[in-house]
């Protein structure tokens, strides 16, 4: 590996993680993450989009002029994520029904012309790619983590309605974390989703202070 993969890993995954360092693409992040399903769900969506969206405006820069450059980051973007809604509404329509109007929305996240416009419209197509794929990686650890800890904290459980994303063979996925537990609502609700992303943003820049 690198000098400079390495670079772009470990500032997609860490250094400048999307959610938890760049705080970019937090409606999507706070609104869909009350289980860990839905979490991967967006979480692959969005990683697929900046993978494709990086590639595309690397692949195509030098033709690109530099006074229209955002209209057309976002008119990629938006042909990318648009492939993306269709195939989920085609394959895995539960979940595309569940994450709802978080999909399209995907194409106002501004993690994802933000690296359009820093790394892709300036860099070879790999690095673009691999910077993509690292940069949605971290956002989708991050999705995950909340996701995890609200459905827990929420519902006691883990992998509920995993058959959304997986088929009906998930259905037996499901991990009852904590036995007779009637939940708590606050988890499940936007006021939970803050209050569990301050607690991961906290404990990240413990780490990182202790680096």
């Amino acid at each position: 590996m690198t000098n400079n993969t390495h670079i772009i890993i470990t500032n997609g995954l860490w250094q400048n993680n999307q959610a938890l360092v760049a705080l970019l693409g937090l409606c999507p992040l706070l609104a869909v993450s009350n289980t860990v399903i839905n979490s991967l769900g967006l979480g692959i969506a969005t990683t697929l989009t900046l993978i494709l969206s990086n590639g595309l405006v690397s692949s195509l820069r030098g033709y690109i002029l530099a006074e229209i450059r955002l209209p057309l980051f976002v008119l990629m973007i938006a042909g990318i994520v648009t492939i993306i809604e269709l195939l989920m509404n085609a394959w895995f329509y539960e979940l595309y029904k569940t994450l709802g109007i978080f999909i399209p929305l995907i194409v106002t996240n501004c993690a994802i012309i933000g690296r359009a416009e820093v790394f892709a419209s300036k860099n070879r197509i790999m690095p673009s790619l691999l910077d993509g794929l690292a940069m949605g990686l971290g956002f989708s650890f991050a999705l995950l983590l909340l996701g995890a800890i609200r459905e827990v904290v929420g519902a006691g459980t883990l992998f509920s309605q995993a058959d959304l994303l997986f088929g009906e063979a998930a259905k037996s996925w499901q991990i009852d974390v904590l036995h007779d537990y009637s939940g708590m609502l606050l988890a499940l609700l936007p006021p939970g989703a803050f209050i569990a992303l301050g607690l991961l943003i906290a404990a990240k820049n413990v780490f990182a202070i202790k680096e």
